[in-house]
């Protein structure tokens, strides 16, 4: 290195302090040189080190640089999950892919492989990149996907010409990178410089107008000299150097200067993505054509490996070809190399008019890099195919399959583009499926209006008793959210789809469809989801896999919901799914509010969110999830304000899913805040909604009985009559936990409210209570003891309100549930006759307290209250805080300064 310490030690340190490096200047300034000397120095302090250096041809040849990157990591492949694995051996070649690779079980694979390398090796990780510009767009998605979703992220050293690190900052997210930036160099280490590369000296003069002339470029600077030294004589003091305007211009001269068959050599090298003597032997290249250049420095010939001195050689001389010359040297290429894909590389860039014979390699190329996990790469290749192709079947078949390939790369906005142009220029079936690939983009991207409407046009268009039309059917019998209309479509799939073949997948989600249609129709045929799970034999569909986790968290089978959605989630992570990922994470999300675990409950909800800002997607779902959240948890303020929100954007956008979620959320937070006639016309404006839709089981809403609390507390009785029949009606239909602990709870408040002796229900509510087990539905549980106090309440039985008040609050506090905890506490003050004390122990805790300082487990504690440990746990808890102790050896000495109660 000449010149360079102070910029080597300033990245060095930065590196050393955990900071990634960003090294910026003009081509040919010296980046590279000092990048493989910050690389050999980590390397030297054992660092993990992982390199890649594409240049510009190889921006062309799908996972050459991520190939590069992880080819050291290549012994942890083994160890990764079936669809990573073949991922990663298709980015390696270590084994052509039997089935198509998904390109983000590439970017899955990539951040799998980095964590494992960084969780085996306790020394920095460091991720560098030369030239990062020219990656190739496969190899950069991976890259980024991965770079952005590891926690703590590798340090990067990353080289990128000057005007180019926006980009590539944006790209990689290294806008936090230490910018250093390459300075000219003078006339010293230019003088070394030149020596060393070209073995000849200049006079100390000639060196400074070479500095100047050159703007303290070295690689500017060689070839000043190196065009000095060809002149036949040195300028004088007053004579101009060789004029040159660009590199481009002084490569073009020192290739002039090369005998004809070297200089065609060289094009010819500069001119393959991987230039190798055998691919240039058998386009007509003679061994020794390629000395002269090598003596000139612009290239080296490493065994059958081939490499310019520095990239800008290579574009220099590309830059430099007439177009016509450039084609003819293609069509010698691609006659002559000896790959498949760099032979249609070749063909696609030198073909002018339509050629079928080259359109059938171009399209085959493109199904091989699709195979590879590159579809992006593929759909360029399938375009040009149709582009060259005679009209017909194969040139429909291939626009069509770039639009998937450009759909499976989630550019969602170039597939619509291309959807839309190729239902524009195909006719009949093709039409057709143009259409159906615009609504699957639209459905991706939350259109789903624009989903509905192309896939309705699809189908206007096919035969309706064929195969394509069940495949439309499949697809609409998802879009729909009305009942009766989403399972016409899902027996019209299933009567036209086969369960062998390519459309096993579709049958499996039109039958979880036809099953989740028919239950909020009011109809429960568990044979449907049944067929559909022996159908999915271990592969779930992306289109419905979740309605088996949603029909078990509606019935309160929170268990086998759980399961499912993390088998789910692992499979979908297994892929690089993370559209899929956000799905059932939110779905994890409401499952375990359901169940009353609100601490798994925010966890889920906290990564469906950071998921969703990550991908750019919608966050209504998980937005309302965290506002409902917030409403069990107390904070009404935020849970109201996501309330508004939602029902504006549903109502401003005519979604109403939107729309149902936000009305429930809002008259739950209503009554919450105590406002009964308020969330009573939300409950009526909700069932109103689902009425008009035909859902007459909105599966995992479950607003009936709080409907009626509303009604009775807004004093509206008839209309909390004909609730309770709903609710009524939807226990006989199908009977769940939700809906036994509901009705048991809602009749003790209409009798209670009527005048009719609650007795008789309080008892049905204690058996409910009973019949579901406490880890089931313990909000429901814990709910049901509240409403029972208030009634013995204000039935002057004060000894059972009080223990019915004192058991709910527990149970609410331990489970986090602080706005039923503070109404609880609110009614047992009421019932004593006083406010309690934040320091003061209730009866329910001075009995734990009591009992645990002598010495009885907490099991025991349970059974001799009638209580849960849970709840023994909490009142333990709150027992130790409010008495300033920390252990029972305290608890004992404590209690015996307390008075009796």
């Amino acid at each position: 290195m000449v010149g360079r310490d102070a910029i080597l030690a300033e990245a060095r340190e930065t590196l050393t302090a955990g900071t990634s490096v960003l090294l910026e200047g003009d081509a040919g300034i010296g980046k590279t040189a000092v990048w493989r000397a910050l690389v050999d120095d980590a390397r030297q302090r054992d660092w993990l080190v992982l390199t890649c250096a594409p240049t510009e041809t190889e921006a062309a040849l799908p996972f050459a640089a991520l190939a590069d990157l992880i080819r050291p990591l290549r012994d942890l492949v083994p160890a990764l999950p079936p669809p990573q694995r073949a991922a990663a051996d298709a980015v390696l070649l270590a084994d052509y892919p039997e089935e198509d690779v998904d390109e983000r079980a590439i970017g899955a694979a990539t951040r799998s492989l980095l964590e494992r390398a960084a969780a085996d090796t306790p020394a920095p990780m460091l991720v560098a990149m030369d030239d990062a510009p020219w990656l190739d767009q496969p190899s950069e998605r991976a890259i980024r996907f991965a770079l952005r979703r590891l926690a703590p992220r590798p340090l990067a050293l990353v080289a990128c010409r000057t005007g180019r690190a926006a980009p590539t900052t944006a790209a990689l997210d290294l806008d936090e990178a230490h910018r250093v930036a390459l300075a000219p160099l003078g006339a010293g280490p230019l003088h070394q410089i030149i020596r060393e590369r070209l073995g000849r000296t200049l006079s100390r003069s000639m060196l400074d107008r070479i500095a100047r002339d050159a703007g303290g470029n070295p690689l500017v600077a060689i070839e000043l000299a190196r065009a000095v030294l060809r002149l036949p004589q040195p300028p004088g003091p007053g004579d101009d150097l060789p004029v040159a305007t660009s590199m481009r211009d002084l490569v073009a001269g020192a290739t002039r200067a090369l005998p004809a068959p070297s200089r065609e050599a060289v094009r010819l090298a500069a001119l393959l993505t991987v230039p190798t003597v055998g691919d240039l032997v058998a386009a007509g290249v003679a061994a020794g054509d390629l000395d002269p250049a090598e003596e000139a420095g612009l290239l080296t010939v490493l065994g059958a490996n081939i490499a310019f001195t520095h990239p800008v050689y290579a574009s220099a001389v590309r830059a430099g070809v007439p177009a016509a010359t450039r084609r003819r040297l293609r069509r010698m290429l691609a006659a002559a190399v000896a790959d498949p894909d760099e032979r249609a590389r070749q063909l696609a860039q030198c073909t002018e008019a339509p050629d079928a014979p080259v359109a059938a390699e171009l399209a085959a190329a493109a199904q091989r890099q699709r195979a590879r996990g590159a579809p992006a790469v593929a759909a360029d290749l399938y375009e040009r195919a149709a582009e060259l192709a005679p009209p017909g079947p194969d040139a429909d078949r291939w626009r069509l399959a770039a639009v998937r390939c450009r759909f499976d790369c989630g550019d969602y906005a170039a597939a619509g583009t291309a959807a839309d142009a190729a239902a524009a220029q195909l006719t009949g079936d093709a039409r057709a499926e143009a259409l159906l690939l615009r609504a699957m983009v639209a459905w991706a991207a939350d259109d789903l209006r624009g989903a509905l409407d192309s896939a309705d046009a699809s189908l206007a268009l096919v035969d309706p008793g064929g195969e394509l039309a069940g495949r439309i059917h499949a697809h609409l019998s998802m879009f729909q959210d009305t009942p009766e209309r989403g399972r016409a479509h899902a027996l019209a799939a299933i009567s036209l789809l086969s369960e062998d073949g390519a459309d096993r997948a579709l049958l499996c989600a039109a039958l979880l469809n036809l099953f989740f249609h028919e239950v909020r129709a009011g109809i429960a045929r568990t044979d449907l989801l049944d067929r559909a799970l022996r159908l999915e034999d271990g592969r779930p569909s992306w289109l419905s896999g979740t309605v088996p986790a949603i029909w078990w968290k509606g019935v309160d089978d929170h268990d086998r919901a759980r399961a499912r959605l993390h088998e789910l989630l692992a499979y979908a992570a297994g892929l690089g799914d993370e559209p899929w990922q956000h799905e059932v994470l939110t779905h994890l999300g409401e499952s375990e509010l359901l169940a009353g675990r609100f601490t798994a409950a925010g966890g889920h909800i906290a990564a469906a969110r950071e998921l969703g800002e990550m991908l750019g997607t919608g966050l209504t779902g998980e937005t309302w999830l965290a506002g409902t959240l917030d409403a069990y948890r107390g904070e009404l303020d935020a849970a109201e304000e996501v309330a508004t929100a939602g029902l504006a954007k549903g109502r401003a956008s005519g979604d109403p899913w939107c729309v149902r979620i936000h009305l429930q959320l809002a008259g739950f937070t209503h009554l919450s805040r105590g406002r009964p006639a308020d969330a009573a016309a939300a409950y009526g404006e909700l069932a109103t909604l689902l009425g008009t839709l035909g859902v007459v089981e909105p599966v995992t809403q479950r607003f009936e009985p709080d409907w009626i609390e509303a009604c009775v507390g807004a004093g509206d009785l008839d209309t909390a009559r004909e609730v309770l029949a709903r609710l009524t009606a939807r226990h006989e239909r199908l009977p769940r936990p939700w809906t036994t602990l509901g009705l048991a709870r809602s009749r003790v408040l209409l009798d209670t409210a009527t005048g009719t002796d609650p007795l008789p229900a309080l008892a049905a509510l204690e058996l409910a209570r009973a019949q579901v087990p406490a880890d089931v539905l313990p909000v429901d549980r814990a709910r049901c003891l509240l409403v029972a106090g208030m009634a013995h309440r204000r039935g002057r039985r004060k000894r059972e309100a009080r223990t019915a008040l004192e058991t709910a609050a527990a149970e609410f506090t331990a489970l986090g549930a602080a706005a039923f905890a503070e109404r609880t506490r609110a009614e047992l003050a009421r019932t004593v006759g006083r406010t309690i004390s934040a320091t003061e122990l209730t009866p329910t805790e001075s009995r734990v307290a009591r009992l645990a300082a002598e010495g009885q487990t907490n099991r025991a504690i349970a059974d001799a209250l009638f209580i849960s440990p849970k709840t023994v746990e909490a009142n333990l808890a709150r027992a130790y805080r409010k008495l300033g102790i920390t252990n029972r050896a305290q608890l004992a000495v404590a209690m015996t300064r307390m008075p009796a109660r």
